[in-house]
């Protein structure tokens, strides 16, 4: 069975020969500590050689050829990315999302900024500067467009790959554009504000991807990054999310079913702990769920018993391995066998691999999850 076949069978629920063997991700200096720990030069992150080395399979998925976002909206023509002003041992910066941060002078990494201001603070920001760059229609959004279509079908056609149509999601979009805290407020205080910035997010999301679409051929995946959640549940109510976001979802994914005669499979992203909106996401047809991360209350053996049918990608706690052999081996124990039984689960870690994980725990934990998969 090779990789495309068994992750198609994994989303929909049917035999497979083993699990699918894909990472999550790693921070950079994760990468770095491994690299003095004596991880081969020529591994890199990615590619390969890397997949060969720590026994991954390669990667399936396509994504749409233009940038539809992931953690902000995705503006074009963006800002222009620059330092406003200084103030004594800060630098007021604009960023290309067209949020105002503070800065300590001259140091962007490493530091988490102050935010001072977002580019929707008010209906005329949105109506006269920020609307426009969202525009489906603007000519710099296609730059590359054509050669990038064509090369993606061929894949397509080779039945290398799924074809994914990966966007930022509803909650991630009004937060890149007003602001965390901002966008709660704004909820309550100029909903018609809030609903003509979602109109504009689908109009933009089903003009582009139905021309993908058309051009390149049918989707496997519809994928929307939303972290809507954190460690203790969701940042906005059910209730919100079936007046704010759930409308405007399921006029996209009907709008992309009614494009092609094969089934498309819905994916939400969202760290922290998951499980209240789960049966919200799944009345508009969500099919997948990740990463399931552990540190916020999410097991994916009693979520996998709850929603049998849910695709599930992640769910290991990310902190254990870097507490060795002997506790690696206790948390798979209660995962894998399940899990295996269960199908429609890939076992990944639940974010990213932080930087007390050493090169020697990590190559362990593959090999064990090499070892129970199947």
């Amino acid at each position: 069975m090779d990789h495309v076949e068994r992750m198609r069978r994994m989303f929909e629920g049917g035999p497979v020969d083993r699990l699918v063997r894909r990472p999550f991700g790693y921070f950079p200096q994760t990468w770095e500590r491994w690299k003095r720990e004596g991880l081969p030069a020529e591994v890199g992150q990615w590619g390969p050689k890397f997949e060969e080395h720590f026994g991954f399979d390669p990667d399936v998925w396509m994504g749409q050829p233009l940038n539809l976002g992931w953690c902000e909206a995705p503006l074009v023509p963006c800002y222009e990315e620059k330092i406003l002003r200084l103030e004594g041992p800060y630098e007021i910066f604009q960023d290309f999302i067209g949020r105002v941060k503070r800065y300590p002078k001259g140091i962007h990494d490493g530091v988490m900024p102050t935010y001072l201001k977002h580019a929707v603070a008010s209906r005329d920001d949105w109506e006269r500067d920020v609307r426009p760059r969202l525009d489906p229609a603007t000519p710099e959004r296609w730059r590359d467009y054509a050669a990038n279509a064509a090369r993606n079908r061929e894949r397509l056609e080779r039945g290398e790959v799924l074809h994914t149509a990966g966007v930022v999601g509803g909650y991630m979009y009004l937060r890149s554009l007003v602001g965390p805290t901002e966008v709660l407020v704004l909820f309550y205080d100029d909903p018609d504000l809030v609903h003509a910035m979602m109109r504009t997010w689908r109009d933009l999301m089903v003009a582009c991807l139905k021309r993908v679409q058309a051009d390149v051929g049918p989707y496997f995946r519809l994928y929307l990054a939303e972290d809507i959640c954190y460690k203790s549940g969701p940042l906005i109510s059910p209730d919100m999310m079936r007046r704010f976001l759930l409308p405007y979802y399921r006029d996209l994914f009907e709008e992309l079913k009614a494009g092609q005669r094969d089934p498309i499979h819905f994916e939400i992203d969202t760290d922290g702990n998951c499980l209240p909106v789960v049966d919200v996401y799944r009345e508009v047809g969500v099919t997948a769920m990740s990463p399931w991360e552990a540190a916020s209350g999410c097991d994916v053996v009693e979520a996998g018993r709850r929603w049998p049918d849910l695709h599930m990608r992640g769910g290991i706690d990310k902190r254990v391995l870097a507490a060795g052999p002997e506790a690696i081996d206790r948390m798979l124990q209660h995962i894998m066998p399940p899990m295996v039984k269960r199908g429609r689960y890939i076992p990944t870690c639940d974010h990213a691999v932080p930087q007390d994980v050493s090169l020697a725990n990590y190559v362990y934990f593959r090999k064990r999850i090499r070892e129970m998969d199947h």
